[in-house]
């Protein structure tokens, strides 16, 4: 399911007033709440990624398909600026310069490493109580080839590379649609 050029900007600018109202720069949404689409309100996993100068500022997403889409893109977002173990929380003076790129979920399905295509899966990896997980986009930005994307999959969970040939190793795949800030939004609200 594809989302329209106007979903997607309301999904855009929704984490953005998220972030705001989190800093107390303002107290309701400027935007309809609930949204109007049906597609916003069906349960979907998503991630949201945060970006600062190009460099990745902070990124948390759900699998989980239990909530409705908008929801989990608020929950995300605030999740992604102060809650990623990996950077201190957003401060306020950051939010302006910071872009916003949402990912939007297929379910996630068994697969097998020969089956990854670079641009077009994303990976989620199990060995026990390791887990991994990159977005499709990353092999793209990285410049990656399937095994280095694979091996870093392993990295992240925290494994050796080369852990998903190992058959205790459980591989899911995901599609994902992405859209940022940079031109999506403009687009659709215009």
């Amino acid at each position: 399911m594809s989302l329209s050029p106007e979903e997607r900007a309301y999904l855009l600018q929704l984490a953005r007033e998220t972030l705001e109202r989190a800093f107390g720069w303002r107290k309701d949404y400027s935007l309809p709440y609930p949204p109007p689409w049906e597609a916003l309100r069906e349960p979907r996993g998503a991630f949201v990624t945060l970006k600062k100068g190009g460099k990745l500022r902070g990124c948390i997403g759900s699998f989980e398909a239990t909530s409705p889409l908008y929801r989990v893109v608020e929950e995300m977002a605030q999740a992604a600026a102060f809650n990623d173990p990996r950077f201190p929380p957003l401060a306020p003076e950051e939010l302006e310069r910071v872009e916003i790129e949402i990912s939007v979920l297929s379910p996630l399905r068994p697969g097998r490493p020969e089956e990854v295509e670079v641009g077009r899966h994303g990976v989620y990896l199990v060995q026990g109580v390791f887990r991994g997980v990159l977005l499709p986009q990353v092999a793209v930005e990285q410049g990656w080839d399937r095994e280095t994307f694979l091996d870093h999959v392993c990295l992240k969970a925290g494994l050796p590379p080369r852990c998903w040939q190992d058959p205790r190793t459980e591989v899911y795949l995901f599609t994902a649609e992405v859209f940022e800030e940079k031109g999506e939004l403009e687009r659709g609200l215009a």
